[in-house]
């Protein structure tokens, strides 16, 4: 028996199908709302990436600002402002 292009075809496309649909099915993703849990999970990634960069954010400020102030006291101890800063 000799399987035509057509029919190769055809049965190619009819395994993939089964095969994405057995994918969505084992992920949970088979049914009717599975496009708004889709949409939830980017949303909430989305959301998720916005606090990783703030949280960065606001740690390299920090980390800026820490360094200007001990470069503040030290500028003021080498020029003999020290007691005006350490009592």
């Amino acid at each position: 028996m000799q399987i035509t292009n057509d029919k190769l075809a055809e049965l190619l496309e009819q395994a993939y199908q089964t095969g994405a649909q057995r994918a969505l099915a084992h992920l949970g993703l088979a049914d009717e709302s599975a496009a708004k849990d889709m949409a939830d999970l980017r949303e909430l990634l989305s959301a998720w990436r916005d606090a990783k960069r703030s949280a960065r954010r606001a740690v390299v400020e920090w980390l800026v600002r820490g360094a200007l102030a001990v470069l503040v006291i030290g500028l003021a101890v080498k020029l003999g402002l020290g007691g005006l800063v350490i009592k």
